[in-house]
């Protein structure tokens, strides 16, 4: 297998993001796929992360608090995820600038990097 595979993040993105992320990044050509796609729709934020770790993907959430704090579980048990990364929310109307922002971080950041770490989205404006 190429180590190439492993350089792109590949993006699932929670729940209480809109479908429509997941599918605008496919149309760019990024990996990504929405927990609607999935058939995520209410499962805990544990079982959210599992799923994207059960394929290697970086999870993309709004809510941080509950995140950090998975983490921080995670951690401690010494387990080993592939990233997440902390949005604040958008609005529908903001949807090009959200794109924008996931385009810069597809871009600039490798799957290798996003093991065990949690990023913010603000950081790629």
């Amino acid at each position: 297998m190429s180590n190439e595979v492993e350089l792109f993040v590949s993006l699932y993105t929670d729940e209480d993001i809109t479908n429509l992320i997941a599918k605008l990044l496919r149309e760019r050509g990024f990996n990504a796929i929405s927990a609607r796609d999935a058939g995520m729709l209410q499962k805990s934020d544990d079982e959210q992360l599992e799923y994207a770790v059960a394929r290697k993907m970086t999870i993309l959430v709004y809510n941080r608090d509950d995140f950090l704090e998975i983490d921080k579980k995670w951690r401690a048990a010494q387990r080993t995820h592939y990233g997440i990364l902390i949005s604040e929310q958008f609005s529908s109307r903001q949807i090009s600038e959200f794109i924008r922002r996931l385009s810069n971080f597809l871009d600039h950041v490798t799957a290798d990097e996003m093991i065990n770490l949690v990023r913010y989205l603000s950081d790629f404006k």
